[in-house]
């Protein structure tokens, strides 16, 4: 979109609230859009698009191009991707050097199963395990991360020869059938029996829970939650620690599924008490692997532990459908006992893919962006927090950060859904899209590609400001 259209619609607002926000510049022109018009597509989307797929926004985005951390709609209209598609693309829409693998690798060979011996599936395999410590060395290539965390469950489950899994209240770790008993959120659940031996233990959250303060988190902004913890002193973590060693009274095994910020110390704790009791450890790296948290590859890292397995998917393809499931070879060797197989997973296609975003990261220094940018950003949506009411915790690492609105700091109750999608609506008519996220829809997620640029991060933070603004004008005329 040309700057001068995106005054125009701004000047559509009716309100006493100025938009400061200028979004930067983009050399890249999207092709003219050529397919259906836009009410065709909503009639096809309503007859025959399963219903459960639903879509953002009142009025829904019809997409037409990407370009790295710009998204364009049928119209031409420019938008800053925050969201990479669900945490997905990690690279950038479209990345030259991704792109150009993949059509030269649809030339030559896409499908063979794994039955047969191909170059990309070997040299992505040692190109990944290289990139994770002993040791993690044997890896099984799948499509999805549902399906990456539905295996994890499985070598784990044949390895141990127990059953019984832990994960965290408020998790999502996949919509299968038998990864729904880790996912722990009440809108992803159907009513009917899943999951057979997945218990839940109390999410260590700092801001939300029961216990935590201004000491607690591993990331530049704290929560503003008081507290006696001193430096290296971090009560919360043993008091949910003991919540933690409660769940064993009731379990046989245990695993560790998820990547929040938990309290400092408590995964490594948590670990330990998992690994006495004969269990398994693993960490789903589907969202926070790849440098996104910028000051380690892997999110396991930043807790100081080493995970029995690790599932990986999402920006492992930059929006190709591919997944990993990394883990040693004594629990590898648990599968091999009788036959599994994928059909898709490392396909040749897929192989070159993941390894041409790996070399991606490396050579545009992405995880390097992903801290310093997501650091900065971090910094300037926290001015945000001390000067809005509503916006009750800024937390993340990286380019990994949720905004969590409340109607007060002190309650911290949830802002009512229709406030928060009204500044979220806001948000993407300014040109910016921000995912969605919490038990009570009541998060913003912040995770975009790790290409985005201080002057993108400048434009998302006014934006936010603006709308944020608008709230209060529109909560003041009520």
């Amino acid at each position: 979109m040309a700057p001068s259209q995106v005054v125009f619609r701004q000047q559509k607002w009716k309100s006493s609230v100025s938009m400061r926000a200028k979004m930067p510049p983009c050399d890249f022109v999207p092709e003219k859009y050529r397919s259906y018009p836009y009410e065709r597509m909503l009639k096809i989307r309503e007859q025959n698009i399963a219903p459960s797929l639903r879509m953002y926004y009142k009025k829904p985005l019809l997409l037409h191009q990407g370009h790295m951390q710009w998204l364009f709609d049928y119209e031409g209209r420019r938008y800053l991707d925050l969201f990479a598609g669900i945490v997905t693309v990690s690279v950038g829409h479209c990345h030259p050097k991704v792109t150009m693998a993949a059509q030269k690798q649809l030339s030559c060979l896409w499908h063979t199963t794994n039955i047969y011996m191909h170059p990309s599936i070997h040299e992505y395999a040692e190109k990944l395990t290289s990139l994770l410590p002993d040791p993690l060395k044997v890896v099984y290539l799948t499509n999805s991360g549902s399906e990456a965390n539905d295996l994890a469950m499985f070598m784990a489950r044949l390895y141990t020869r127990n059953f019984d899994v832990i994960c965290f209240r408020g998790a999502y770790h996949g919509g299968s059938p038998y990864v729904l008993g880790l996912t722990s959120i009440g809108s992803y659940k159907h009513g009917v029996a899943n999951g057979f031996g997945c218990s839940t233990t109390m999410l260590p959250d700092v801001f939300r829970g029961p216990w935590g303060g201004s000491n607690c988190r591993d990331s530049p902004v704290q929560t503003v939650r008081k507290c006696s913890c001193s430096e290296g002193c971090h009560p919360a973590k043993f008091l949910f620690l003991f919540l933690f060693l409660k769940t064993f009274s009731f379990l046989s095994w245990q695993g560790i599924n998820g990547a929040v910020q938990y309290p400092k110390g408590f995964l490594k704790e948590a670990y330990r008490l998992v690994r006495e009791r004969g269990g398994v450890c693993i960490s789903d790296e589907v969202q926070t692997g790849f440098g996104r948290t910028g000051s380690h590859f892997w999110g396991f890292q930043t807790h100081d532990v080493i995970p029995d397995i690790v599932t990986s998917a999402k920006g492992i393809g930059n929006g190709f459908p591919m997944a990993a499931v990394v883990t040693t070879k004594e629990i590898a060797n648990s599968l091999a006992q009788n036959l599994h197989f994928n059909t898709f997973g490392g396909n040749p296609l897929a192989c070159v893919v993941g390894s041409a975003v790996l070399d991606a990261i490396e050579e545009d220094s992405l995880q390097k962006n992903s801290q310093d940018v997501g650091t900065y950003m971090l910094l300037e949506l926290a001015k945000l927090r001390d000067k809005f009411e509503i916006v009750g915790d800024v937390r993340g690492k990286g380019l990994m950060i949720g905004i969590e609105m409340v109607t007060d700091k002190d309650s911290r109750h949830p802002l009512p859904y229709e406030e928060i999608s009204q500044i979220w609506e806001d948000c993407k008519d300014m040109g910016v899209l921000i995912g969605r996220g919490g038990l009570y829809n009541q998060t913003f997620r912040v995770k975009p590609p790790m290409c985005i640029t201080k002057k993108d991060a400048d434009f998302a933070v006014e934006v936010i400001h603006t709308a944020l603004e608008r709230h209060m004008e529109r909560a003041a005329a009520n």
